[in-house]
């Protein structure tokens, strides 16, 4: 969760009766979610449930749907998928960043989030790949997924999506999402490109690509993180220093601790150390949450709330305890397999590759742009984990192999004549 937003990089780059199964304006009745538990009045309608796109294998992945709070049916359609790889976009984006609602302090109950999406788009969030959330196959060497797979799968979902929900075929589609979003997001278009290429059916519309804090290469963005942690006083000038000198990070390789020398790892585990649990890595500016304190509290039925900067640092924990509700889950229409393992935010089933964290995005966001897709590359700069440092000189590097020139100035950005 990125709490203070400061934009890094720009390239410009009927009837309304019901018949069976199926809804007002064709939507599906049984996706419909009357109301969550807890969950404040509200005028938008809220769908959840499952799109299967391999009946065969019995994999199914799981969906949160909210309509826009006005004029619903002419705002345009926003994907959001959250990053890991393998974490939830529903835990994530809908119900800690972007969407209607954030857990309440007692973790009973849903309060509404003023700055949501939803104001200006219909905002769909997808558990991808397999084994978040509660999507699930009946196939285990489906847990098995990279970015190939999960982009090809998220094509299916979307075709079959748009089954259920047929009014939006032709929307404006915005593909969104966060940290390692940054590979799920631009091969997702990637792959819907390579669609409409062979397609003389059906093309998406695909209006703009918005990716925060993206992980798109490797090197440089884990290089960033420890010039971060220098540059905000998180650790001495010394192990900055050493690090500098010590690492080279362009041979840098995930989940690979042979490629770079004893003292470099060393030196980074070190770091890591003085960091420690302390500091949120994803706001290094906010407080953090002491989970026995709140689990107690929680247990107790207690308000159990902390804020920090005005955000609730413990919504994590209020999540955890909402989602794994028996009436939350029957609300959403999720968990219809009674899944042998709770709800968590990231997955434990899931087995990502290793090595597809290593493929460098700049090249498939250089496809995107020169198909006309304007993209949108923003950053929390509190953000550690993937900073603003990295991800500002990727894009540039980009910027100048694309030949662009700027066009708005360096500069604070004003909302309403205020600074933001």
């Amino acid at each position: 969760m990125k709490s203070c937003w400061l934009v890094g990089v720009l390239i410009v780059v009927g009837c309304a009766w019901l018949l069976g199964s199926v809804g007002v304006e064709g939507y599906p009745a049984e996706d419909l979610i009357v109301r969550l538990p807890g969950q404040p009045k509200v005028g938008f309608k809220q769908y959840g449930g499952y799109v299967d796109i391999d009946v065969k294998h019995g994999k199914s992945l799981f969906y949160y749907f909210v309509e826009a709070e006005n004029a619903h049916h002419k705002k345009p359609l926003t994907l959001w998928l959250n990053g890991g790889p393998g974490c939830s976009s529903v835990g994530g984006g809908a119900f800690t960043e972007l969407g209607p609602f954030y857990p309440r302090g007692d973790g009973r109950g849903l309060r509404r989030n003023s700055m949501s999406w939803n104001r200006a788009s219909n905002l769909l969030f997808v558990e991808s790949p397999v084994g978040v959330g509660w999507s699930y196959s009946n196939t285990t060497s489906d847990y098995n997924s990279g970015d190939a797979s999960t982009a090809n799968d998220m094509v299916l979902f979307l075709l079959k999506w748009y089954e259920k929900f047929p009014s939006y075929k032709s929307r404006e589609l915005f593909l969104t999402g966060e940290s390692y979003a940054g590979h799920y997001i631009p091969q997702l278009a990637n792959a819907l490109l390579d669609h409409n290429a062979h397609s003389t059916y059906f093309k998406f519309n695909i209006k703009g690509v918005a990716i925060g804090n993206p992980l798109l290469k490797l090197d440089r963005d884990t290089q960033a993180t420890y010039e971060y942690f220098w540059s905000h006083g998180l650790i001495s000038d010394e192990i900055g220093v050493a690090i500098t000198k010590d690492c080279d990070f362009d041979d840098y390789v995930y989940a690979d601790s042979h490629n770079v020398s004893n003292s470099c790892n060393n030196l980074m585990n070190e770091a890591n150390e003085i960091v420690g649990d302390y500091i949120n890595n994803y706001d290094v500016i906010l407080d953090v949450c002491y989970p026995s304190i709140v689990e107690q509290e929680l247990r107790l039925k207690k308000m159990a709330t902390k804020i920090s900067i005005g955000i609730d640092v413990c919504m994590t924990y209020e999540r955890n305890l909402y989602f794994n509700l028996p009436e939350v889950q029957k609300a959403l229409h999720a968990n219809r397999t009674n899944l042998p393992y709770p709800w968590s935010m990231c997955s434990s089933v899931s087995n990502y590759s290793g090595t597809d964290p290593n493929i460098n995005m700049l090249p498939v966001l250089k496809r995107i742009v020169q198909n006309h897709i304007p993209v949108w590359v923003y950053s929390g700069d509190q953000d550690s984990v993937v900073p603003l440092l990295g991800s500002r000189t990727l894009i540039r590097e980009l910027a100048h192999e694309l030949n662009f020139k700027i066009t708005v100035p360096y500069g604070a950005w004003l909302h309403k004549g205020q600074d933001v």
